[in-house]
C-alpha cells in the first residue's frame, strides 16, 4: 500500500465496503458521540467520515487529534445506517473505521478557522494565507481559476495560436499606470522596469511573422488598489494577429470569452450577441464605458427641455459652454419615498442633490409631481415623459453640468436605481463591445494634449486624421464590457513609422524622443512590418465574475492587500546595506 493514501477523501462509495484503505488530509470537524470519535477528514478532492471508539488500538491517539492536524489513518471501510447517510457529499454512504494512526503535521493553536466559512478580517486572511486557502469557497476559487486558464489554452490553440513568452525584465513602456523599476547591479544608475503588458515585445513577434501569439502574461503597474483590481500585478490572455481589422479581433476572442463563461457560468445565461457601443454613446447612455447591459435603463440628454425654463439652477447653468441636463429614467420608481432616497444617496456622493420628477394617477388623469415639475410646468414635464417613454407610477432623475464632472454619480445612480427596482437581470453575462475611443484628451488646467488611451493604436483615417483637432481624433481601440466591469482591451496597432511619429508629435513626443524610448519597435516597422492588432483579457477579473465575488483578492492565490503589502511574506522589506551598496542606490528617509 502507499506510504500516505490508497485513495482521496473524494472516492470511497458503498462498494468499497469490506476494504481496508488508507486516506490522508486535514482534521476538518470532531464530534463525540458518547465515546465515539467521528472525524471529517478531508482533502483536496472532498471529505470522508472516518470513526474511532475504545476498541480501536489508536483511540487515545486518535483523541489528542485538534481541528487541521494532518494525519493519515488506515481502516476498514463500513456501510453507514440508512438513516445516516448524508447525500450532500460523495461519501455520504461510507465511513472508515480507524485502525491505525499517524500524525503527519500537528497544528497548534489557528489564527482562522478552517470549518464553517466563517467571516475574518482581511488582514488576517492574508497573513495566514495557506489557511485561509484550505477553506471550502477559496479552494474552489483558485480550482476554477486553473480550469478557467486551461480553457483558455485549449480555445487559443484549437484557433491555430502558438504560445510564445516574452521578457519580464525589460524597458519601460506608457501603458497608463506607474512602473516598478528594478535597478542595474552591472549598469550602476540604470533601471529595468517589470512589463505593465507586453505591449512591444507581441508587436515585434508580430513583425517576426508569427502571425498568431498568445501567451497568459503576468503584468505588473504600480496602482491604487481597488476591489476589482490588483495594486501589484495581474495576469491576463494576451493574443496578438497579423493581417487583421478590427472585426477579426473581435471574431477571435469572442468564442473564447463566451465559451469559457458558458463552461463555468453554472447555469447563467451568456449573452451570445455583443453590441458595439461607440464610447460617446456609452458615456451619454450609462455614464461609463464600462456598461452592465444587464440593466436596462439608458439615460438621455435633456437639455432643450431645461433651456430658458422656470428652473433657474439648469436654465443658467445651460448657458455655459460644455454643459448639459442628463435624465436618468426610473420605470416603476414613481414614490416620493424612492424619489427622497435617490436624492440623498447623491448627497452622499458630494452632490447638493438630484433633482426628480414622478408621475402618478390622479383618477381623472396622470400629474408629474416634484419640485421640477413645478417649476418648468406642464408642457416641458409632459415633454420629458414623452421623450424618455415613462408612464403612472414612473419617475426620472437628473444630473447638469461639465458631464466629466457629473458622470460618475449619474453611473452609479443608473446601478443602484436598477438594483433597487429589480431592472437589473440576475444571473446573467451581458457583454458589449465599446468602440471609437477618441485617441487623445486635454489636461482640464493646463490644455495639455495628450494620449487618453494605448499610444500605439492606429488613428482611424490614418495618418490625414492627425491633421486636424486632436481631440476628434478617435482610434481603432475596443474595450469589453460585462457586467459593470471591462474584461478586455486591445487595437488595432499603428505600425507605420510616419505615422507613429505625427501620433506621438500631437502629444508633445518628439521624433527623438520617440526613437529613444522606442526604438526597437520604431526600427522594426522599418523593415517590412504587417498590419496587426489584438487584444489582452484579464484572467483575475474574469475568474471574479465567475466566481460571483466583487473582490478579486478571493479569486487570486497570494494577493496584496489593500496597502500593496505581502503581510504573509512580509514585503515590500527594507534592503540590507549591502545590497544596497552593491546596486548604488541610497535610501532617502521620508519625513
Amino acid at each position: 500500500m502507499h506510504s500516505y493514501r490508497s485513495h482521496s477523501c473524494a472516492d470511497l462509495t458503498k462498494t468499497d465496503v469490506g476494504e481496508t484503505v488508507r486516506l490522508a488530509g486535514w482534521v476538518h470537524r470532531i464530534r463525540d458521540h458518547g465515546g465515539v470519535l467521528f472525524i471529517d477528514l478531508r482533502d483536496h478532492y472532498g471529505v470522508t467520515q472516518v470513526l474511532c471508539d475504545p476498541d480501536s488500538p489508536v483511540f487515545a491517539e486518535v483523541e489528542k487529534l485538534r481541528s487541521e492536524f494532518c494525519i493519515r489513518i488506515d481502516g476498514a471501510v463500513k456501510a453507514r445506517d440508512e438513516g445516516l447517510v448524508n447525500p450532500k457529499i460523495p461519501t455520504g454512504e461510507i465511513e472508515v473505521f480507524i485502525r491505525d494512526m499517524e500524525i503527519l503535521g500537528a497544528a497548534g493553536e489557528l489564527p482562522l478557522q478552517v470549518f464553517g466559512e466563517q467571516d475574518y478580517p482581511e488582514e488576517t486572511r492574508l497573513r495566514y494565507r495557506y489557511l485561509d486557502l484550505r477553506r471550502e469557497a477559496m479552494q474552489h476559487n483558485m480550482t476554477l481559476r486553473s480550469d478557467v486558464v486551461a480553457a483558455m489554452r485549449r480555445r487559443m490553440w484549437d484557433q491555430g495560436f502558438r504560445e510564445f513568452q516574452t521578457p519580464i525584465i525589460t524597458a519601460s513602456s506608457p501603458e497608463g499606470a506607474r512602473d516598478f523599476l528594478v535597478p542595474s547591479r552591472q549598469h550602476p544608475g540604470k533601471f529595468y522596469a517589470l512589463p505593465q503588458a507586453p505591449q512591444q515585445f507581441k508587436q515585434l513577434i508580430m513583425v517576426s511573422g508569427f502571425d498568431k501569439y498568445f501567451q497568459i502574461a503576468p503584468c505588473f503597474r504600480d496602482e491604487d488598489p481597488r476591489a476589482d483590481r490588483s495594486p501589484t500585478d495581474f495576469y491576463q490572455l494576451d493574443l496578438e494577429m497579423s493581417f487583421v481589422e478590427q472585426q477579426d479581433v473581435f471574431d477571435t476572442i469572442q468564442p473564447v470569452i463566451q465559451g469559457v463563461f458558458e463552461e463555468f457560468g453554472e447555469g447563467a445565461t451568456v449573452d451570445k450577441v455583443w453590441p458595439q457601443i461607440s464610447y460617446r454613446d456609452a458615456a451619454l447612455w450609462y455614464g461609463t464605458d464600462k456598461p452592465d447591459l444587464r440593466n436596462p435603463i439608458k439615460m438621455q440628454d435633456v437639455s432643450e427641455h431645461f433651456r430658458g425654463s422656470g428652473f433657474a439652477i439648469f436654465a443658467k447653468l445651460l448657458e455655459q459652454d460644455g454643459t448639459e441636463i442628463r435624465a436618468i429614467p426610473a420605470p416603476t420608481g414613481g414614490s416620493r419615498k424612492f424619489c427622497d432616497r435617490m436624492n440623498a444617496f447623491a448627497q452622499k456622493e458630494g452632490l447638493p442633490g438630484m433633482g426628480y420628477i414622478f408621475w402618478r394617477d390622479q383618477g381623472d388623469g396622470m400629474e408629474a409631481a416634484g419640485p421640477l415639475a413645478k417649476n418648468i410646468g406642464p408642457e416641458r414635464t409632459e415633454a420629458i415623459r414623452q421623450q424618455l417613454g415613462l408612464g403612472v407610477g414612473d419617475a426620472a432623475f437628473f444630473l447638469g453640468g461639465k458631464p466629466q464632472a457629473f458622470e460618475r454619480v449619474a453611473a452609479k445612480a443608473r446601478d443602484v436605481i436598477g438594483e433597487e427596482l429589480g431592472l437589473t437581470e440576475q444571473n446573467r453575462f451581458a457583454f458589449a463591445w465599446i468602440v471609437d475611443f477618441p485617441m487623445y484628451e486635454a489636461d482640464e488646467e493646463t490644455g495639455k494634449v495628450d494620449f487618453s488611451h494605448n499610444p500605439f493604436s492606429m488613428p482611424q483615417g490614418g495618418r490625414a486624421a492627425l491633421d486636424g483637432d486632436p481631440l476628434e481624433v478617435l482610434g481603432y481601440q475596443y474595450d469589453l464590457a460585462c457586467n459593470g466591469y471591462e474584461l478586455v482591451s486591445g487595437a488595432i496597432r499603428n505600425h507605420r513609422p510616419e505615422i507613429m511619429f505625427k501620433a506621438f508629435e500631437l502629444a508633445g513626443y518628439g521624433e527623438d524622443e520617440v526613437r529613444k524610448r522606442f526604438g526597437g519597435m520604431v526600427n522594426a516597422f522599418q523593415f517590412g512590418a504587417p498590419p496587426h492588432g489584438g487584444c489582452a483579457a484579464g484572467i483575475d477579473r474574469i475568474v471574479m465574475l465567475l466566481a460571483g465575488t466583487s473582490n478579486i483578492r478571493e479569486v487570486i492565490m497570494f494577493p496584496m492587500n489593500q496597502r500593496a503589502e505581502d503581510l504573509m511574506m512580509n514585503a515590500p522589506s527594507d534592503p540590507t546595506s549591502d545590497q544596497l551598496m552593491e546596486l548604488g542606490l541610497r535610501v532617502i528617509p521620508q519625513d
